[in-house]
């Protein structure tokens, strides 16, 4: 028989049927007469209880095996259980099981167990992250992973877009940053040995990387896992109207900060015909939309996350999805933190030409506006290739979304549909335009007005858990000297 989900059985009435459960057990407290065993099978932030009464087992009970079983029975092990669904007089809880029939799948001896009941750090959780998920704290990380994944399609979905998928290996660099993982097939040894070879014959070492020939690579030429999926995705957007992309993406950069990983994943909106302010409002709706998602649809977990990691949360994220997002030029934003400047004791300095740093960010969600704020027409030194310059010649149709707690949670731009315009600027920034000309046909053919944004989906979760590192949103995280399991 299929086992019920916890879940399931914790929401259904005590009405006598016959019910099994399976899942890891908790505790397991043995007094005398009286067994109780708390068992989770991960559907959900409760257990339930299993009892076994010795003085007055059920009519069905197969006592002797029960008893058997419970020897085996230890937190961590693994069980299937047969019983009565019955109303329970523990509080917390309308049901539990009568056991009629136990049995232990799997034993994990106490001894060897790595979640044991003390207290654990997160970084032991991260050495242990094969099993983490069995904690509370994990399990309520990895459902609410679950559910924001599924609000992101359904926020989409219910407006048009089309779900596309952008290849993780590409030949274009999206952000122009230069931290990339190569992909090759070449053998990096032989490679060495030739550049030793080269460096002795008079080569200067700096200029050993032109022996390598990228026509006998397997694509060709130098390939590199996908720092976003953008660029493709505006090619779909120009024929599919509104379009998004889900999906992993990848930053060779070395940095080992709670706010970074090495892989993650990034969900990518691209709208045809849609300006800077069209997209502004859709960044909008979408942080109000995944928010009230988290609120209404994750409660349990959530409660959890504001009682043991974040006090707070749950007020802080509704305030959000209640407020009226604040509208700023970076112009206005440079010259409210410069006023401000000297009481806050930036670390960074703020002026016009700067990149706004987190602090930045925070003060003017946390401190300044008290709310949610939009910051657009950046510099365009400071920002893509592709983004649309405005008229004055010094700034660019960007705009990033930041809110207290964290800081930028989306940035995006209007892009260049400008053949000519796109194509100076790519020249000012002396890039390789060899593989970026099916990029610019866009604008040759039947070009439009187009508009997008990208919101890192780790980023979010950081966000709607009040988890303090990146590293403990994701199941396995990818960092630098990092990449167990």
């Amino acid at each position: 028989m299929v086992p019920t989900l916890i879940k399931d059985l914790l929401a259904s009435k005590a009405d006598g049927r016959k019910v099994t459960v399976c899942g890891w057990v908790r505790t397991v407290r043995d007094s005398k007469n009286l067994v109780f065993i708390q068992v989770n099978d991960g559907s959900c932030f409760a257990n339930i209880q299993l009892t076994f009464d010795r003085s007055a087992p059920s009519k069905d009970a197969d006592s002797a095996q029960i008893e058997n079983e419970l020897k085996r029975l230890t937190t961590g092990a693994s069980l299937r259980a047969e019983g009565i669904l019955v109303p329970s007089p523990a509080s917390g809880q309308a049901v539990e099981v009568t056991l009629e029939k136990l049995t232990c799948l799997g034993e994990a001896k106490p001894e060897e167990y790595p979640l044991q009941k003390n207290k654990m750090s997160m970084e032991y959780l991260r050495d242990n992250a094969h099993l983490r998920a069995r904690t509370n704290t994990f399990g309520a990380v990895y459902r609410m992973r679950n559910q924001m994944a599924f609000a992101v399609h359904s926020f989409f979905q219910e407006r048009g877009f089309q779900y596309i998928n952008a290849p993780e290996i590409t030949c274009s660099d999206c952000e122009g940053a230069g931290e990339m993982f190569q992909v090759t097939t070449l053998s990096m040894e032989k490679i060495a040995e030739l550049g030793v070879k080269a460096g002795a014959g008079g080569m200067k070492v700096e200029d050993a990387h032109k022996i390598v020939d990228y026509s006998k690579d397997f694509f060709g030429k130098k390939a590199s896992l996908t720092v976003s999926g953008q660029l493709e995705a505006e090619t779909l957007a120009t024929a599919l109207s509104r379009v998004y992309t889900f999906g992993p993406t990848f930053r060779a950069e070395n940095s080992n900060t709670p706010r970074h990983l090495a892989e993650f994943w990034m969900i990518e909106p691209e709208m045809a015909f849609y300006d800077l302010n069209d997209d502004m409002d859709i960044q909008e709706e979408f942080v109000k939309y995944l928010l009230n998602w988290a609120l209404t649809k994750c409660r349990a977990d959530l409660e959890f996350f504001d009682k043991r990691i974040q006090p707070g949360l749950i007020e802080a994220l509704t305030k959000v999805v209640n407020a009226e997002f604040k509208r700023i030029s970076y112009t206005d934003a440079i010259a409210e933190l410069e006023k401000h400047a000297d009481e806050a004791k930036f670390e960074f300095k703020p002026y016009w030409g700067c990149d706004i740093a987190t602090e930045h960010e925070r003060y003017l969600t946390e401190k300044i506006f008290g709310c949610p704020v939009m910051v657009y027409n950046y510099p365009k030194e400071i920002k893509s290739v592709y983004m649309k310059q405005n008229e004055d010649g010094k700034t660019v149709k960007a705009v990033d979304v930041l809110v207290p707690g964290i800081g930028e949670l989306i940035g995006g731009s209007e892009r260049e549909e400008n053949y000519d315009k796109l194509l100076a600027a790519c020249k000012e920034r002396n890039m390789d335009m060899s593989n970026y000309e099916w990029y610019l046909d866009l604008r040759r053919f039947g070009t439009v007005p187009h508009s997008g944004f990208g919101l890192g989906f780790e980023r979010l979760m950081r966000y709607v858990t009040g988890m303090e590192n990146i590293r403990d949103v994701i199941p396995y995280p990818r960092a630098p000297k990092l990449a167990d399991f």
